[in-house]
């Protein structure tokens, strides 16, 4: 008779929080990084020379168009080629911040894109730089914008650390993978690695909608639909 026995799984719940932990401080560590790294681009391409716009298009499109899995062996197993040797959770860091910098660059663009011609124009005859105009006036209600699709981007980056378990990090997935080759309870772990993963993407939706409406109070008025990688972020 078929039954489901959780038993062997909840022993190894010491090893599932420090998997969990591991998720949370991959994901918070790539989130920031991720950002900077699109908000710079972003940046770049909106204001900088034609060839560093050039240059940000084909980091985003290279990115955009290859698998996470890919990238993330390049890195771990391509950067020792070239004499820099980085360990499993650097090499994961790295990744996840690539790959977020490529999508949050066209997140980014998308808010800086919808920001009204008059409002720079009017930045211009106060006689700003475009330093000044990008950084107060069209940085900030872009952001906002934007902010319900980057907020849905983060989520997909937490659950993408997943893939990090391939270069035999032990976050969550690793870990239940480790506990199913010791308890062969293999549908009960990742029942159990499932329903975490859905509280830990509901926790971080949640937080993200306080520091929305904390920081950008007009991002659900006005949200900009995203394209991202063929498909409308949400």
């Amino acid at each position: 008779m078929f039954g489901l026995q959780f038993s062997l799984v909840l022993a190894e719940t010491p090893a599932l929080l420090r998997g969990i932990g591991l998720t949370i401080e991959l994901s918070l560590i790539a989130i920031v990084l991720g950002s900077l790294v699109g908000l710079a681009t972003a940046a770049l391409r909106n204001i900088g020379p034609p060839p560093i716009e050039w240059a940000v298009r084909a980091y985003v499109e290279a990115i955009r168009n290859t698998p996470f899995l890919v990238q993330l062996y390049i890195i771990f197993f391509g950067l020792p080629s070239v004499g820099l040797r980085v360990t499993a959770f650097e090499a994961s860091i790295i990744a996840m911040t690539v790959n977020l910098g490529a999508y949050s660059t066209e997140i980014f663009r998308a808010g800086i894109e919808s920001i009204h011609r008059s409002q720079i124009e009017a930045g211009l005859a106060l006689a700003l730089t475009r330093w000044q105009i990008f950084t107060r006036i069209v940085m900030q209600p872009a952001i906002a914008r934007v902010w319900p699709s980057l907020s849905s981007q983060f989520i997909l980056m937490m659950l993408t650390s997943s893939i990090c378990s391939f270069i035999s990090v032990e976050e969550l997935s690793g870990v239940a993978y480790n506990i199913q080759a010791q308890t062969f309870q293999n549908f009960e772990v990742y029942i159990v690695a499932g329903l975490v993963y859905l509280a830990l993407a509901v926790a971080l939706k949640i937080i993200l909608a306080v520091i929305g409406r904390l920081f950008f109070p007009s991002a659900s008025a006005n949200p900009v639909k995203v394209r991202v990688a063929g498909r409308a972020a949400p």
